[in-house]
């Protein structure tokens, strides 16, 4: 294993193995504008949600590393305080990568990458007409992490009004999670999708409490084909189940009768049979092919 000690390292060092691994990383798409009515779009990958009530997003425009200067988005913010951060999806990701060279203070960038401009309910910078998701924000606060080169900026800003496209809603006007093509930025040049074909539901823990890896029965537990994944799913159960001699499967019957001169043989097909439940979300039915070889 590389074991590095981050005072040993150059800033872009750190940098890179940072944003290599803390990844992927959502992006805040902000438009800004200064006192002199200049506006400003730029993406930021150093962004989350930390707060519904009030709601708040915290995006950070770092120093630049190489000459310690800042960014014109943080300018903005410091003489007027409201920030537009727009959701990027696939359909634009070329256009916000553009806007993320360093074109001279007063350039806009609407411009530059083709977006349109739409004008904000209760904030003065524009939105980008083509994001499908916009948040109108106050800049409540900015939290300097630092004086060198590479040192974040916390930029607060809480929410005043939010804008969803239709195309993304469902019928009751909430987010249909597989109506989105959000992209997500990684290290170096990559960038990863989250859509339809690639997200995936694990379902919340149980409301009771689960029983735990500690309670597993020790055959389950040191099984040699199921993950610490799969346990868990398990272990996330609020007792263990019971034997239910209303069960049938076939391939259970089959397992049974076919491996019953060898016990060994017969616990780890059934083990690997209830590892392909357990990855379609069968926890059920993975716990009775279990126990049958408990």
């Amino acid at each position: 294993m590389l074991t590095l000690k981050t005072s040993d390292l150059a800033p872009t060092d750190i940098q890179n193995y940072l944003q290599h691994s803390i990844a992927p990383r959502p992006i805040c798409f902000a438009s800004t504008i200064d006192k002199e009515g200049n506006v400003n779009l730029s993406p930021y990958s150093f962004f989350n949600l930390f707060s519904s009530n009030p709601p708040v997003l915290v995006f950070s425009p770092a120093r630049r590393v190489r000459d310690n200067t800042i960014k014109h988005t943080l300018e903005n913010v410091m003489d007027v305080s409201e920030v537009v951060i727009n959701i990027v999806d696939y359909n634009i990701l070329q256009q916000m990568s553009l806007t993320s060279c360093e074109y001279p203070k007063g350039v806009n960038e609407f411009e530059k990458a083709g977006f349109t401009e739409q004008k904000a309910t209760l904030v003065q910078p524009p939105m980008v007409k083509e994001s499908k998701i916009k948040f109108e924000c106050k800049v409540i606060q900015i939290i300097p992490l630092g004086t060198e080169g590479g040192a974040g900026n916390l930029v607060l800003a809480e929410i005043l009004m939010m804008h969803f496209d239709d195309s993304i809603l469902n019928p009751e006007k909430k987010i249909d999670q597989t109506k989105l093509d959000l992209v997500a930025r990684l290290g170096g040049n990559w960038y990863t999708r989250a859509n339809a074909s690639t997200i995936f539901e694990v379902e919340k823990p149980n409301m009771k409490l689960g029983i735990g890896f500690d309670s597993l029965p020790l055959s389950i537990k040191q099984s040699k084909f199921l993950t610490g994944n799969e346990l868990a799913q398990l272990a996330n159960v609020s007792e263990i189940p019971q034997i239910d001699p209303t069960f049938t499967n076939d391939k259970l019957k089959n397992i049974i009768q076919y491996y019953s001169v060898s016990p060994d043989e017969m616990e780890s097909e059934l083990h690997k049979y209830a590892k392909d439940l357990l990855n379609e979300g069968k926890v059920a039915e993975a716990w009775q092919i279990l126990l049958a070889s408990v």
